[in-house]
This record gives C-alpha cells, sequence and structure tokens, in this order.
C-alpha cells in the first residue's frame, strides 16, 4: 500500500510540476458516465491466469458485468494532465473475502480521484491517456479502498464537449475490498464559459437632453429623469407601461384600472380576487381559489380522503375507526392459523379462527383486509419467500371459499423480512412463522 501511495504522490508531483510550464488545458467540465463492473472475470484471471481467459475467449463478457451510472468532475492540470473525480453507484452482489456471499444485489457507491496522463493535448481530436488514481466504496456496512489504473480514449467535439472511453484495474488496498474491471463510457461537456464580453458604446450626450435618454428637454414630460419615448421621456421602474410619476406602486408591476398596483389577493393564495370565486379564503387554483372541498367535514379534504362521503380522522385517512373490539378479534384469529411444517396447507384447527374473520367481512362489506405471511430464517431465502407468499394466498383463498369477495383481501408474503423475535433460538424462530391480518376501511 505505502508503494501505491508513494507512486501516486509522485506521479501528482510531476504533474504539478509540469503544469507550471504550461498555459492552457481543459476548461472544468462535468459528466455522466455508463459504466459496466466486472469482478468475474478478474477472479478468473487471478485463479487460471490471463493467458487461459484469453484462449477462452472471456475476458470482456458483458453478461457477467453489472452496470451502473456515475457522475465525474474534470479539471485540466496540465496540457497533458487532467484531474478526474467520480461517484457512481450500482445494484450488485459484491463478493468480500471471509465474508458470507449476501446473495442478493445491493448498491454499491465507489469514489475515485484519478490523474489522467495524456499523450496527446486536446487539440486533436483523439486523444490516448493512461490513468492512476485513488478510490474508495461503500457496500452495505464495509467500507473499502483500492487504487484505479487504466488507459482509455478520449474524443473531443469543438471543444465544447468529448466523449471518453475508459477500461480500469482496481486493485484492492484494504481488506474488504475486491478485485475487479471497471469498463465506462462518458459524455462530458465544458461549464465554463468561453464567451468574449464586448464593451457597450458610450453614447454622446445632446447638449439640450438633460438626462440623457435621448429625449430632447422641451419634449421631455421628465427632462431630469431618463425615461422611454413611450411615456414621454418618465421612468418606468417595475416596466409596466404607467410612468413613475403616475404609479402608485411604482417598484411592482400593476394595471392602469389599480393605479399601476397589481391586482389585489386579498387572501393571499396566488389568486387575484378578479380570479378568484374565493376571495376572502385561501384556495387552490384547481378550485378556481377556493379550498379543495370537504363534502363529510371530518377536516380531511376530499383529494386526500379515502371515505369523502364518511367522516374520519386524518390518521385513518379520512375513514371511521374501526371498532377496537372488531379488531382485536381479527388480531386474536391471527395467531390460531396454523400449517402443516414447511408447506402452505392450512391445519384444520384453523378454520374456526379464519370463519370468524369471513363473517366479519361479511357482516362489515366496507372493510377489506390484508393478509402478510412471514417465515424465519431456516432455510434459504428464496424459499422462504416463495413459502411466506403461498400461505398468505392459502388464507385468502379460504377467506374467498368462505363469501369473502377477492377484491377485498390482499395477500403478500415477506419472507425472513420483519422478524418480532429472535430467530437465534428455536421459541423466536416460532414467533416469526406467522401470518398476520389487518381490518382497514379504505
Amino acid at each position: 500500500m505505502k508503494k501505491i501511495q508513494f507512486l501516486f504522490i509522485c506521479i501528482f508531483c510531476f504533474a504539478t510540476a509540469f503544469a507550471q510550464q504550461e498555459t492552457t488545458h481543459k476548461k472544468q467540465a462535468l459528466g455522466i458516465s455508463f459504466f459496466l463492473n466486472d469482478f468475474k472475470t478478474a477472479a478468473n484471471i487471478r485463479t487460471n491466469g490471463l493467458v487461459s481467459v484469453l484462449k477462452d475467449k472471456s475476458f470482456f463478457k458483458p453478461s457477467i458485468m453489472n452496470p451502473g451510472i456515475a457522475v465525474d468532475y474534470f479539471s485540466g492540470i496540465s496540457k497533458h494532465v487532467d484531474f478526474i473525480a467520480t461517484l457512481g453507484g450500482s445494484f450488485l452482489d459484491y463478493p468480500i473475502d471471509n465474508v458470507p456471499a449476501f446473495n442478493a444485489n445491493n448498491f454499491l457507491l465507489e469514489t475515485t480521484a484519478n490523474l489522467n496522463l495524456k499523450l496527446l493535448t486536446d487539440k486533436y481530436w483523439v486523444v490516448p491517456f493512461i490513468d492512476l488514481g485513488v478510490g474508495a466504496s461503500n457496500y452495505q456496512k464495509y467500507f473499502s479502498a483500492f487504487t484505479p489504473v487504466g488507459i482509455g480514449l478520449q474524443v473531443n467535439f469543438l471543444d465544447e464537449a468529448y466523449l471518453i472511453l475508459n477500461s480500469q484495474y482496481r486493485i484492492p488496498v484494504t481488506e474488504n475490498a475486491s478485485y475487479h474491471f471497471y469498463h465506462s463510457i462518458t459524455i462530458a461537456g465544458n461549464i465554463a464559459s468561453n464567451k468574449v464580453i464586448v464593451p457597450k458604446a458610450v453614447e454622446v450626450p445632446v447638449v439640450v437632453d438633460r438626462d440623457g435618454d435621448g429625449i430632447v428637454d422641451s419634449l421631455d414630460a421628465c427632462p431630469d429623469q431618463a425615461g422611454t419615448t413611450a411615456l414621454q421621456g418618465c421612468p418606468d421602474k417595475d416596466g409596466d407601461g404607467i410612468a413613475d410619476k403616475d404609479d402608485k406602486c411604482p417598484d411592482v408591476a400593476g394595471t392602469a384600472k389599480y393605479n399601476g398596483c397589481p391586482i389585489p389577493d386579498t387572501d393571499k393564495d396566488g389568486i387575484n380576487d378578479e380570479e378568484d370565486k374565493c376571495p376572502t379564503v385561501a384556495g387552490v387554483a384547481r378550485y378556481q381559489g377556493c379550498p379543495v372541498p370537504d363534502k363529510d367535514n371530518d377536516g380531511v379534504n376530499d383529494e386526500e380522503d379515502k371515505c369523502p362521503n364518511e367522516a374520519g380522522p386524518a390518521s385513518n385517512f379520512g375513514c371511521p375507526v374501526i371498532d377496537v373490539v372488531v379488531v382485536e378479534k381479527v388480531n386474536k384469529a391471527a395467531k390460531n392459523i396454523f400449517f402443516a411444517t414447511g408447506s402452505s396447507k392450512l391445519l384444520a384447527k384453523s378454520y374456526k379462527s379464519l370463519k370468524d374473520v369471513a363473517q366479519i367481512l361479511k357482516d362489515n362489506p366496507s372493510y377489506k383486509i390484508d393478509v402478510d405471511g412471514y417465515t424465519d430464517i431456516t432455510g434459504s431465502a428464496d424459499k422462504n419467500q416463495t413459502l411466506s407468499e403461498n400461505r398468505a394466498n392459502s388464507v385468502k383463498q379460504y377467506l374467498i371459499a368462505n363469501g369473502v369477495d377477492e377484491s377485498r383481501i390482499t395477500a403478500t408474503g415477506h419472507g425472513i423480512n420483519d422478524p418480532i423475535a429472535d430467530n437465534k433460538t428455536a421459541a423466536g424462530r416460532s414467533k416469526n412463522r406467522r401470518v398476520e391480518m389487518k381490518l382497514r376501511n379504505y
């Protein structure tokens, strides 16, 4: 690691010294990159050797790579050296030595700071380069550092934008990092302006025009204040077409009807009184200045109220609160649902509880129910996900068979997620293997 750091410091010092001898370099620019991370080819090379990988024609296979996107900042240090900072992210299963496989795609955040050592200057259309830098990444709770080295090609477009193709080999510096290739294509553009400011010509004042507005004093209604021809030489600071001397609101654009002042907005809702059908009560434009209606007068407007014709609290989306006794009955029934081991088949001792829930739903046509299945962590996550979905659907099908319309039931499997007890104990795992049911009336 010390050798890598020393090499980077030497290159940076060389680039800085070289920059002092150059007078032109790349302007500041921003870019966006689309990239592919390749961990499998890097592992294959380290295991079997580069010759074997090339012989098998398995060096560049997009199908085993993970796509991502990044933003880039460019700044020239000299004609032949550019500084590049990159921040990118992708979703993948990141391999970490001595850490169990995650078996899931999670977010990988990577950032690098590189020096591009260009073989030609930016005056050429195509510029090859090599790059070297330092980088860091975060995956789940693991932080790591690495050193990227690579080669690339820059294609310039009219000194304003360019396309960059780059391949890097990222070498771990800390134990949580993994060897991998990084292939990217970047589109970037300058953020510094190249416009030349042309000074305005100075107008020669006329002797008989004291305020210098181009209107002779004999025709100027405001000879000591610069103005416009349309207003007979008088100024109009707010640009509303009413001269300041006649404008009661000279700093705010208005209309002649209100003597140069804006149309009033009594309720301050941003809709002027001439267009506001409720000028004294704040509202919204789609209701022509009136408040959003609330037909059931429960304090939850109809656009947010899931039961606009029945009063209910905002905490229940404007719907009436279900009786706590009924909720407790459903919760108790959920604790008496049983399945055959490792199966989604309902046991007969579950029927009575589920029939009680079906009767509650039939007695209350406005009620709906959410059925959520959960498992412990025994077995694979995929199998547990499928089992939890099948168990939730078994409960749903039983309720349908007992007269509840399918549209009123939502069944969802959550697998090993959201445990309510410790999965390290048999008692905890037993509690985590469960089906929950929640009533709602919206």
